[in-house]
């Protein structure tokens, strides 16, 4: 690409900042424009929900790139500014003053937001939703002015606060339609661990239950009404029940979308000039031999790499397998792979001590995905499981006496 050629990329999270980076890496000598909603530089989401919520770290350490290196690399950062409009056939995107920007390439990192069911309070004040900085502000305001929490769905931004509330010592509801936290994302085995890790913390599990009413009183959210009429009182009320793709711009322009922005196995969306990475980017993955959309910080953070080759001509697949990782209370997990609810758990380890792995299964005895708990230093070996695509014997897989490696 030319000195002359403009990339634009929208969104401000860790892969917009990771796309700017592997872009000078790469040596492209053009401007490159990144266009961020939120006022503050591009920082990453995971941490809301785990240190930073936990005191344990501040947006300085989940911002991956300083103001600094941003002006020393010539990067033209636009923060709290949105994008309304993309136009493919003009190459240019409009900003809310009407002003358009012509681009290159562009890259579209636009993330995800939090659902909002359908509920009355669902907008009252004290109820909280969890996906920006100034949210997790918030919720810590409230966790050290609170006594009480009810957290509505039990999926991993719910367990997670749940977590940091029980550490802050206050009484946490947690509400949840499933029959188990975590089922949809790791079945009914794996669900069975974080509720009894929850309930030995002292956290009320209400599982098989609709929130019919976020409960108010003069406008300020006092716990949950449920499906069967009996209540929940609390001082505040998280909702967490999903993230819902930021698509509206891609669909709108006329790209190909499906759940997510469809693209490639380079993370080409249907039109050759744009691509689209990170949390809205649903990939026909080269490995896995199928299309996927994972919400995940390890595709914020290896996609952009993919997404600059792409985007200067020398395109490659994006090969990666899914990874993420939580930690609540005493128990630290890492995830890698992707499986889905007909295949078959097996665990090496101790379930009851929250030491193992677990690994998901096909019909044929391949593994599909593993997931360590406070076991360390087998990702690596479960990720080339996973690639060989060979079948395991299941006997020595649960073996812990055999070593992994081996098996």
């Amino acid at each position: 690409m030319s000195a002359a050629s403009t990339f634009v990329i929208v969104g401000g999270g860790l892969a917009a900042a990771k796309l700017a980076q592997a872009l000078r890496d790469k040596d492209f000598p053009g401007d490159v424009i990144v266009i961020a909603a939120e006022e503050h530089l591009p920082y990453e989401r995971p941490p809301l929900s785990k240190d930073y919520l936990a005191d344990k770290q501040t947006l300085a350490d989940a911002t991956p790139l300083p103001a600094q290196w941003y002006r020393d690399h010539h990067i033209d950062l636009r923060l709290g500014t949105t994008v309304t409009a993309l136009d493919p056939a003009a190459h240019t995107v409009t900003l809310p003053d009407g002003s358009t920007i012509g681009y290159t390439k562009l890259a579209l990192a636009t993330g995800s937001r939090p659902r909002i069911p359908d509920l009355p309070g669902a907008d009252a004040a004290g109820v909280h939703y969890l996906r920006t900085v100034d949210d997790a502000d918030t919720l810590l305001a409230m966790l050290g002015a609170s006594t009480r929490l009810a957290i509505v769905g039990a999926g991993w931004i719910g367990l997670e606060v749940a977590a940091a509330a029980r550490n802050r010592d206050v009484a946490v509801t947690v509400v949840e339609s499933a029959r188990l936290p975590l089922l949809g994302a790791l079945g009914p085995e794996m669900g069975e661990v974080f509720a009894a890790l929850h309930r030995e913390h002292g956290v009320d599990l209400r599982f098989e239950s609709q929130v019919a009413e976020i409960t108010t009183t003069d406008g300020r959210a006092t716990g949950l009404r449920l499906g069967d009429g009996s209540t929940v009182e609390s001082d505040a009320v998280l909702v967490a029940v999903g993230a819902a793709p930021n698509v509206e711009l891609a669909r709108e322009a006329g790209l190909d979308v499906d759940g997510g922005v469809l693209v490639d196995e380079n993370l080409q969306t249907s039109d050759s000039d744009i691509v689209a990475v990170g949390d809205i980017a649903a990939q026909q993955h080269p490995v896995l031999g199928r299309r996927i959309r994972v919400e995940h910080w390890a595709n914020a953070l290896n996609q952009p790499a993919t997404a600059a080759a792409t985007m200067l001509g020398h395109p490659r697949p994006y090969e990666n397998l899914p990874y993420f990782f939580t930690d609540q209370y005493d128990l630290g997990m890492e995830y890698v792979g992707y499986a889905t609810g007909d295949a078959r758990v097996v665990v090496r380890g101790d379930t009851g001590a929250r030491e193992f792995v677990a690994f998901w299964l096909d019909g044929d005895n391949r593994v599909l995905a593993g997931m360590n708990v406070n076991v360390w230093d087998v990702t690596d070996t479960v990720k080339e499981m996973i690639t060989a695509g060979r079948p395991v014997d299941p006997t020595r897989l649960t073996d812990s006496s055999v070593p992994l490696d081996s098996v």
